[in-house]
């Protein structure tokens, strides 16, 4: 149920696209006890992303839509955790990435709601 986007300003491979979702898909799912078979994410990259009006090289921007509550703690860990992973991973500081957190309770699927 949770939808994971994820903007790079960085351009990767398909198997580097396929790793950072993999990656931010298990923190999701182990932080917020999520179902990984209800899980879709996206990864675009080569964005251009800006901060201070100013353009970002290596920059991110991550989208998390959540079925449900988003309690402060589990965003807490999940941002710590995907920071660490684009950081290390990816060689994107963490003060050039931003994650924003959608809780909601109405949520389809498959013709019905949850």
């Amino acid at each position: 149920m949770p939808y994971i986007q994820a903007r790079l300003s960085l351009n990767l491979d398909k198997t580097q696209k396929a790793d950072l979702q993999a990656k931010i898909t298990d923190v999701v799912s182990e932080v917020f006890s999520k179902p990984k078979n209800y899980i879709m994410s996206e990864v675009q990259d080569g964005c251009s992303l800006y901060m201070a009006s100013k353009e970002v090289d290596s920059g991110a921007y991550i989208s998390i839509s959540l079925l449900g509550p988003a309690p402060k703690d589990r965003c807490n860990t999940v941002t710590q955790r995907v920071c660490d992973i684009l950081s290390s991973d990816y060689g994107i500081s963490g003060s050039n990435v931003y994650i924003t957190y959608h809780p909601t309770e109405l949520w389809g699927w498959n013709g019905m709601m949850f």
